[in-house]
Parts: C-alpha cells; sequence; structure tokens
C-alpha cells in the first residue's frame, strides 16, 4: 500500500538530527555558490526523475479560485512555477527562500512562464521566521528544501501557521529506500558517487554535494517526518513514497475552527 495514514502520539517523534551544520550562513553560502548550476546538476543526478515527483506533488494539490497559495525554500522556483501553470488564474502563487541568488534565477524564470498561468511573487525570506499573517495560504509546500531547515520542527509550525483553517500542508523531500538491493546501491551513489559528480560540475568549495547525501542520511523520513507533522498540530497526515521511496510527498491539514469545524 502506497499511501500511509497517520495517527500518532506527538511524543513518538523523533529527536532533531545531529552532525550536519545546517546553519542559516553555511547552507545560503551553499546554495549561493551552486546556484548558477543547480537546476541542471538536480536534472543530471537524478536522471530528470526530479520533474516527475514535483508532477506528483503539484496535482496532489487542492486549488480553491481566489486564494493565495505558498511555496517555502522554493530555490529557483520549480515547484511554484509548476503550481502556477496548474492553479486557476485568479490564485496568486508566493515562493520564499532565503537565497538571493536562487530567487534571481526563480525571477528570471517567472519571466518566461508568466503568462501560462497564475502570478508568482519571489520573496526572500527564512522559512523559519515567515513574514506573512497567519492563516493566509490555502496551501504551504515545500520541496526538496525541509531538510536544510536549521530546525525541522520549527519550520514545520511555520508552514502550519500561515496556512489557514483547513488549508492543506505539503512536503517533498528526499528519503530512504526500504527494498533490499535498491537500499544498498542508493547508499553507494549518494555515498560515492553523487558528491564527486557535484564538485566536478559545481566547483563548489563548500562541498555542496557531500552535505546532501548527510543531510538525506540524517534528515528523518516516512513514519519519523509524519510523526513531527502531527507532533506541530497538522489533521489528517499522510504519506506516499515515489520511486520505491527515493522520495516522498508528506500531506496534512490544518485544523478548522470554530463553527467551520462543526460544520465539516
Amino acid at each position: 500500500m502506497n499511501k500511509t495514514a497517520v495517527e500518532s502520539d506527538p511524543a513518538t517523534a523523533p529527536p532533531s538530527a545531529e552532525g550536519v551544520d545546517k546553519s542559516n550562513a553555511r547552507v545560503r553560502e551553499m546554495f549561493r555558490q551552486i546556484a548558477p548550476r543547480y537546476d541542471t546538476m538536480n536534472h543530471v543526478l537524478s536522471m530528470n526523475i526530479d520533474r516527475y515527483w514535483r508532477y506528483r506533488a503539484v496535482r496532489r494539490l487542492r486549488y480553491e479560485a481566489g486564494q493565495p497559495v505558498l511555496d517555502t525554500c522554493t530555490g529557483t522556483g520549480d515547484l511554484a512555477i509548476s503550481m502556477a501553470k496548474h492553479a486557476p488564474k485568479d490564485v496568486q502563487v508566493v515562493g520564499s527562500d532565503f537565497c538571493h541568488a536562487m530567487l534571481e534565477i526563480a525571477r528570471d524564470k517567472r519571466g518566461q512562464t508568466e503568462k501560462q498561468g497564475s502570478d508568482i511573487d519571489f520573496i526572500e525570506a527564512d522559512s523559519q521566521s515567515l513574514p506573512f499573517k497567519t492563516d493566509q495560504f490555502q496551501c504551504v509546500t515545500v520541496a526538496f528544501g525541509l531538510r536544510n531547515v536549521s530546525d525541522t520542527v520549527l519550520g514545520l509550525s511555520e508552514m502550519l501557521r500561515v496556512c489557514r483553517p483547513g488549508g492543506q500542508v505539503m512536503v517533498l523531500e528526499f528519503s530512504r529506500p526500504t527494498m533490499i538491493g535498491l537500499r544498498q546501491v542508493y547508499g553507494f551513489y549518494f555515498q560515492h558517487v553523487l558528491p564527486r559528480l557535484g564538485q566536478v560540475f559545481a566547483r563548489n568549495d563548500k562541498a555542496a554535494y557531500e552535505y546532501l547525501p548527510e543531510s538525506v542520511g540524517q534528515f528523518p523520513d516516512g513514519q519519523a517526518l509524519a510523526d513531527r507533522m502531527v507532533a506541530v498540530g497538522m489533521e489528517r497526515v499522510s504519506f506516499t513514497p515515489l520511486t520505491f521511496g527515493v522520495a516522498t510527498i508528506y500531506e496534512g491539514s490544518k485544523p478548522l475552527e470554530g463553527p467551520e469545524k462543526e460544520d465539516a
């Protein structure tokens, strides 16, 4: 069964991962350095499967006309742009990221696609302290960025805060396959092949593609991340593995309040 429903005790959520330097300064500088080659490297190293993963995520979003949506840790804007293409034209799409260099690339892409769908606004902001009102967005997403947030729980809490009651929170993130054989091959590729290829193409002295397997390896996935979503207050949390578990879509909703909850 691909989709797993979750009803968990917050006390079962695992402790924060340790051992990977995810300080704002380090992560921002690392992505600044690799920004010009970031998209090419992602497509090459994933054999273009990352496009499919984003497509699957966007198709699961439930849009309501006239209500804005937010993509946090938007990077170069791929998910936000895809959301804008599929959402009703009166849905405002906002992408936020704390790396200016990545946002500059996202804004360049926006110019090539702005006539194909909804408007997109890219804003420089820290995902741990979003500059938006509470209950503002009907959908709040993050793709391959939550593991880079130094405080995972705070990042999830902020996503939930700015989501409106009854709204959708979605996380698309790398995960570790459980299938025997594939798990070992995947681990070897991430630990030994990907960092070397990344360094050849990215020429990054901060070893961004050594950071990638470290951050994935120590980031909670599957049930562990779902537990954290439940712990911050999300309801109806579920997760759907993609490509034999190499990536996973996590979904939750913000609880309804007051009369709306009684009518639901």
